[in-house]
C-alpha cells in the first residue's frame, strides 16, 4: 500500500458546502486530530464538538461524540444520488467535441444545460463519435450514450459526422440539439448540420431561461434574445455543470447504418508544431515555472520532453528568467489549456485568476499550504528540480520502450 496522501477535490468541497444534499454525510469523516511533518499534534478547533437537538453546538473533549485519530484517513468515495429515466417522453441530444478522447470543460456545462432542458422526463443522449478515453460519463449528466464507430469518422471528416447526426436524428427525433460553439469542432460541425437540416441555429449562447436563450453578438458586447430554437451552439459556461446526481449513461445504437458521404475533403493528417510558437490563449499544455525554479536550464529542458508550451509567473518574468509574452494571469494572458502544471508557483490571486478556465492544474511545490495547492486537482509535494529530473527519465523510458516495440 502506497503512503502517497490522496486528495478527494470533490468530497472536500462537499464538505464545505453547507447547501449541499451531502454535505452532512461528509461531516462524519472530518479529521479533528492529526500528527504534522514536525512531530507536533494539530487539532481543528472548528470540528470539536456536535451539534445538538436545539441547534447549539456542544463541545464535547472526551472524543466519545466524535473520535479523533493521529493517522490521516483516507478520502471516503462520494455516492451521488441516482438519476433515472426508464421511458423518456423526448431526448435532448448533446455532441461534444471530445478533445483528446475525453469530456472537457465546455463539454461538461452543455451536458449541464441539457441536463436543465430535459427535466425529469427527458433524458440526455450524448453522441460520440469513434473511440473516447472517457469513463465518467455518469457524474457528467449522460442518461443515454450512443458511440458510433468507423474508420470513416477518423481526422477531419466533418461531411460524414453530418450524415451520422442526420442518421441519429432520424431514429431518436430529438427534441433540442446542443452542440459546442468552438473552435475546436464543434462550432463548424453545429452550423454545417444545421445547413442539412434546413434549420437556424441559436449561435453563441450563454443563457437560456424560460423559453429564450441569450447569445453574444457585436463583438461580444451585445445580446440577442431569442426563442429557443432546435439547435443550440452554445459558448462556454452556459450552464452549471451536472454535480448533484449521476445518471446511467445506458447505450443506445443505430437501427441504420450511416452512409458514406464523398468525401470532398482530403485529411493529410495532423502537422507537428513547435510548442514555443504556439500563443498562451491557445495552448492546450502549459508548464509554468515561477519563483520555486531555481534550476531554468533543466526546466526548459523539461518543457521540450515534456513538449509543452512554456509560461511563468509575473516574479519569474520580473527576474528576467521568462519573457513578457510569457506570463500567466490577470496581469499577463488568461490561458484555457487543458493541463496546466505549476513548478513552484504559490498561487497569487492574479495568477489564479489568469488560470480559472483550465481543465486540470497539476501543482509541483515545496509548501503544502499554498494557494496552488489548494487549486490543483493534482499536487507533488517536493523538490522541483527532482521532480522535473523524474519527469525527464519517465518521457525518455516511454519513448525508448515504444521504439522496442515498433522494432
Amino acid at each position: 500500500m502506497s503512503d502517497i496522501i490522496r486528495r478527494d477535490p470533490r468530497a472536500e468541497w462537499i464538505a464545505r458546502n453547507r447547501l449541499h444534499p451531502l454535505h452532512a454525510a461528509m461531516q462524519q469523516t472530518q479529521q479533528h486530530s492529526w500528527m504534522g511533518p514536525n512531530g507536533i499534534v494539530r487539532k481543528n478547533p472548528h470540528g470539536v464538538g456536535f451539534i445538538g437537538p436545539n441547534g447549539i453546538k456542544r463541545i464535547d473533549r472526551s472524543g466519545v461524540q466524535q473520535g479523533t485519530s493521529n493517522k490521516r484517513t483516507a478520502a471516503v468515495a462520494v455516492e451521488l444520488p441516482l438519476h433515472q429515466v426508464p421511458a423518456p417522453a423526448f431526448y435532448i441530444a448533446v455532441v461534444p467535441d471530445m478533445v483528446g478522447g475525453r469530456l472537457g470543460s465546455h463539454d461538461r456545462d452543455l451536458l449541464g444545460l441539457a441536463h436543465s432542458l430535459a427535466g425529469s422526463d427527458g433524458a440526455v443522449l450524448a453522441v460520440i463519435f469513434g473511440e473516447h478515453k472517457e469513463n465518467n460519463f455518469s457524474t457528467a449528466g449522460v442518461d443515454r450514450l450512443l458511440v458510433i464507430e468507423g474508420d470513416e469518422f477518423d481526422g477531419y471528416a466533418p461531411e460524414q459526422l453530418v450524415q451520422g447526426l442526420r442518421a441519429v436524428d432520424n431514429q431518436f427525433n430529438p427534441r433540442h440539439w446542443l452542440l459546442p460553439d468552438s473552435r475546436t469542432g464543434g462550432g463548424e460541425l453545429g452550423r454545417r448540420f444545421a445547413a442539412a437540416l434546413g434549420e437556424r441555429p441559436a449561435t453563441r449562447v450563454w443563457q437560456v431561461k424560460d423559453g429564450q436563450c441569450s447569445g453574444r453578438a457585436g463583438a461580444g458586447q451585445q445580446d440577442l434574445i431569442s426563442g429557443l430554437p432546435r439547435l443550440i451552439l452554445a459558448a462556454a459556461e452556459c450552464a452549471e455543470p451536472v454535480s448533484e446526481t449521476r445518471h446511467e449513461a445506458l447505450p443506445e445504437t443505430l437501427s441504420t447504418s450511416v452512409a458514406r458521404s464523398l468525401p470532398r475533403i482530403e485529411d493529410l493528417g495532423p502537422v507537428a508544431v513547435d510548442p514555443a510558437a504556439i500563443a498562451m490563449a491557445e495552448a492546450e499544455f502549459i508548464v509554468s515555472g515561477g519563483n520555486g525554479v531555481k534550476d531554468w536550464d533543466l526546466f526548459h529542458r523539461a518543457t521540450i520532453a515534456l513538449g509543452a508550451t512554456e509560461g511563468a509567473s509575473r516574479v519569474a518574468v520580473d527576474d528576467g528568467f521568462m519573457p513578457r509574452n510569457r506570463q500567466v494571469g490577470a496581469t499577463g494572458t488568461w490561458v484555457t489549456a487543458r493541463v496546466y502544471v505549476a513548478v513552484g508557483i504559490s498561487g497569487a490571486i492574479q495568477h489564479l485568476q489568469g488560470i480559472g478556465a483550465c481543465d486540470k492544474v497539476v501543482a509541483i511545490n515545496m509548501d503544502p499550504g499554498c494557494d496552488m495547492i489548494k487549486r490543483a486537482d493534482l499536487s507533488v509535494i517536493g523538490d522541483s528540480a527532482a521532480i522535473l529530473q523524474a519527469l525527464i527519465q519517465a518521457v525518455e523510458n516511454y519513448r525508448n520502450d515504444a521504439k522496442r516495440d515498433a522494432a
